[in-house]
């Protein structure tokens, strides 16, 4: 089977990534840290495509992004579309709605998708992201999208002038809960531990009157019938469980890495993570992550761009070198 290396594909600006090329690099996942890594490719003169579920990841259910260096409040949704703007004046194929399955380390990467679909390359760059992680207690599953949530974004604008409940005591949660108190008559933001938010984000939920907040709380099952009605929660100041009524609840309790598909081929820390170097390189030469997905300490918006960055140029590094 032949294949045709570094083809000009010409200047479309919706182009997708196609089989039966070899690409220099190829991008799994649309969020910050993919499209910058896309972005620094490309302007490497490498051969690059992108293939993602859905452009903009995580940073789509972010209402206002205020740490952003250049802007001083954005929404998740408007950045993101900057993102993908600036990738596009550059004519980078991007693939959306498919799901990486597995990867293969062969002659060349091989990417495989829930499409049937395989792309090749001489180097990958994961940067797939996270999803939401899951109380897992009773009654999260029989409730989702019955008063269960993971996206303020996607669902506040049902609850206006309602009753909500913010699960969790990090910037998301307590952004949520900020969001929500302009939205529902009351948000009830309840936590296991003490905050874990920034400073400036606690002084703003503070100053709201329709917030009300239960710390060292426990949340041990969502309850209702049609839909939720309300949570059992163990007080653990005073050890009882407490009923707390609410219409809604938005769980902002952190994410889990998206590496399913890659178990048992890129090492992984003990929180799934994919473990990189300086220079965002995994144990199989030719494959890097970057973003969320990667091993680290700080997720932040501005740092997966970065390092979407760094291992673009590492990447370039690798081909230049002749290490395929």
């Amino acid at each position: 089977m032949g294949f045709e290396l570094n083809l000009n594909l010409g200047t479309a600006k919706s182009r997708k990534v196609e089989t039966g090329i070899i690409y220099d690099t190829l991008i799994v996942g649309g969020g910050p840290a993919g499209l910058n890594a896309a972005l620094y490719a490309k302007r490497k003169g490498l051969n690059v495509g992108v293939i993602t579920e859905k452009v903009g990841g995580q940073v789509l259910n972010t209402y206002l992004v205020e740490n952003y260096l250049g802007y001083k409040s954005i929404t998740g949704e408007e950045l993101m579309a900057k993102f993908e703007e600036h990738v596009k004046e550059y004519d980078v194929p991007v693939t959306t709605e498919e799901k990486v399955v597995r990867i293969l380390n062969n002659e060349y990467k091989e990417i495989h998708t829930s499409n049937g679909n395989v792309y090749l390359a001489k180097t990958v760059i994961l940067a797939s992201g996270t999803i939401p992680r899951m109380l897992d207690v009773p009654g999260e599953k029989e409730f989702y999208s019955k008063g269960v949530s993971y996206c303020a974004i996607c669902d506040g604008s049902l609850y206006q002038q309602g009753v909500v409940i913010v699960a969790g005591g990090g910037n998301s949660a307590v952004g949520t809960a900020i969001d929500m108190a302009r939205i529902a008559k009351k948000v009830k933001l309840v936590h296991r531990s003490e905050f874990r938010a920034d400073k400036i984000l606690l002084d703003k939920l503070y100053a709201l009157t329709n917030v009300e907040i239960f710390l060292q709380t426990k949340i041990e099952e969502i309850q209702g019938k049609s839909r939720m009605t309300n949570i059992v929660a163990l007080d653990k100041k005073t050890n009882k469980h407490i009923v707390i009524e609410a219409e809604g609840i938005f769980i902002e309790i952190g994410h889990i890495p998206k590496t399913e598909c890659l178990h048992g081929m890129i090492d992984l820390d003990d929180k799934g993570e994919i473990i990189v170097n300086s220079k965002a390189e995994t144990n199989i030469p030719g494959i890097y992550a970057a973003g969320d997905v990667a091993q680290g300490e700080y997720k932040q918006i501005i740092i997966s761009a970065a390092e979407g960055a760094k291992a673009a140029l590492s990447a370039n590094e690798y081909i230049n070198e002749g290490k395929h």
